[in-house]
């Protein structure tokens, strides 16, 4: 197997590792929201447009902007409830609630 192969073929385990995290994440953060949890789609048409990609600095470029999705979905979005026309009740997931001591530089998780 040549170099180039070696590479192709990381690089094609890297892209479906990152697949597969975008939809545990999405199916995490959008849990129970049937309309959000149809980012599934769009998650699937980026893949599949980008599918014939060869330039490598293209690939990376996509693995970078699909991991700092990923990342802007586990550490940014809460869920919000409708409960009636003004009100929101607010769902986090666990690994979200940290201790907020003020002006306090490392948070700690929340027991």
């Amino acid at each position: 197997m040549g170099q180039a192969a070696k590479v192709t073929g990381a690089r094609r385990a890297w892209v479906l590792q990152l697949f597969k995290t975008l939809h545990r994440t999405r199916q995490q953060v959008f849990k129970n929201d049937t309309r959000a949890l149809e980012a599934r789609i769009k998650i699937n048409e980026e893949f599949k447009s980008n599918k014939s990609e060869t330039s490598p600095k293209k690939i990376e470029e996509l693995i970078k902007i699909g991991s700092d999705v990923e990342l802007l979905l586990r550490t940014s979005v809460i869920q919000g409830i409708h409960t009636d026309h003004n009100t929101l009740k607010l769902v986090p997931r666990k690994e979200l609630l940290v201790e907020n001591v003020p002006y306090c530089d490392a948070p700690t998780q929340k027991q």
